[in-house]
C-alpha cells in the first residue's frame, strides 16, 4: 500500500535545515537535540486532524421548526407528551424551559434536554426519549417523470423507491436511471445515480442511498433510439444501457423479407451536431439517439 505523504510545513523545513546544514561544520550536541525535536513536533502536528478540515454528518433526521416531537422522561409521566418546536428551534421543557432542538437529531435533542434536567437541578439522572411525531421540515422533492411530483415527508426508513410510490411511480416517459441530488455542507451539490432496472431481475437492486431532509430525487425523461427501414416495426423505442444492434432490431420485430441483416447502418449525431454513417454489426452497442437502419436486399 502507498502512502502520500503530507506536504512539509515552513517548521518542518527550518528543523531539517538546522539537522543538517550543507558546508558546516555540525553543530553542538544540545542544537541538534533541540532540532529533533522541532521536526517532531512539526510532524506531530502535520499528521494531526485539522479542525473543520471534514465536515461533520448532518443526522440522517432532524428536528426542525414547526416540528412536533414526542417527549418522554422515565417515572415522570407529568413531563411526557407532544411539544410543538417554535420558530425560533426551541421546546418548551416543564420546569426547565425553551431547549434549543432545532438541527438536531431525537437521539441528540433528549441528550439535551437531559442535560438541561440536570443542570436546572430537577433531575438527577434524568432519561429523556425524543422522537419526532409530525414532521414538517423532513421532505424531500419528487420531480420529473412521476405521477404526482411535489414534496414528500420522510422518516428514517423511507428509501427513493417508497417515495416514488407516494409520488404515483415512474411514468411510462421516466428514464430507469434516476437520480438523487443532494446539497453537501461544503456548499456543492451531490448527484448519486439510481438504476431501477436490476429490480426486475433475480439480482434486485443496488443498496440504496439513505434519504435527507433537503434531497430531490429527480426522474428523467428516458432516453431512446429509432429502428427504420426493413423491419417488421419500425419506430421509436425505449433506451437502456448496453442495447446491442442486434437487440434493437430484435425490438423492431425483426428483418423482414424484404430487409438485409448484412446491410444495416447507425445515422449517430457527434459532439459538434453533425451526423455520421456508420456500418453496423450485430453486436455493437446503440448510444441514445442512435437512429439503426436495416437496408434492402440488392437482389
Amino acid at each position: 500500500m502507498t502512502m502520500t505523504m503530507p506536504r512539509m510545513t515552513t517548521l518542518q523545513t527550518l528543523a531539517l535545515r538546522a539537522l543538517r546544514l550543507p558546508g558546516r561544520k555540525p553543530r553542538g550536541p544540545w542544537l541538534r537535540a533541540l532540532s529533533a525535536a522541532l521536526l517532531a513536533i512539526a510532524l506531530a502536528a502535520s499528521l494531526a486532524p485539522r479542525a473543520g478540515a471534514q465536515a461533520v454528518a448532518a443526522p440522517l433526521v432532524q428536528i426542525g421548526a414547526g416540528d412536533t416531537i414526542s417527549l418522554q422522561v422515565f417515572g415522570q409521566p407529568d413531563m411526557t407528551g407532544s411539544i410543538y418546536v417554535g420558530e425560533d428551534g426551541t421546546v418548551s421543557v416543564p420546569l426547565v424551559g425553551r431547549v434549543k432542538v432545532a438541527g438536531l437529531s431525537p437521539a441528540e435533542a433528549g441528550q439535551r434536554i437531559e442535560a438541561a434536567l440536570r443542570e436546572g437541578n430537577v433531575l438527577v439522572d434524568p432519561h429523556v426519549t425524543v422522537a419526532v411525531a409530525q414532521a414538517i421540515n423532513q421532505r424531500v422533492s419528487v420531480l420529473g417523470e412521476v405521477g404526482t411530483p411535489g414534496r414528500y415527508p420522510i422518516d428514517s426508513g423511507t428509501t427513493p423507491l417508497d417515495l416514488l410510490a407516494q409520488a404515483g411511480g415512474v411514468k411510462e416517459t421516466g428514464a430507469d436511471v434516476i437520480f438523487l441530488v443532494r446539497r453537501m455542507g461544503d456548499g456543492t451539490t451531490e448527484r448519486l445515480p439510481i438504476d431501477l432496472a436490476p429490480l426486475g431481475q433475480d439480482g434486485g437492486p443496488q443498496v440504496l442511498p439513505t434519504l435527507r431532509a433537503g434531497d430531490v430525487l429527480f426522474v428523467p425523461v428516458a432516453q431512446d433510439y429509432f429502428v427504420s427501414g426493413e423491419v417488421t416495426a419500425p419506430a421509436r423505442y425505449r433506451f437502456h444501457q448496453g442495447l446491442t444492434v442486434a437487440e434493437a432490431i430484435a425490438k423492431a420485430g425483426g428483418v423482414n423479407e424484404r430487409g438485409s441483416d448484412s446491410r444495416v447502418e447507425i445515422r449517430r449525431q457527434r459532439k459538434d451536431g453533425k451526423y455520421e454513417t456508420l456500418h453496423a454489426s450485430p453486436g455493437d452497442v446503440v448510444q441514445p439517439g442512435d437512429i439503426v437502419k436495416v437496408k434492402g436486399k440488392l437482389f
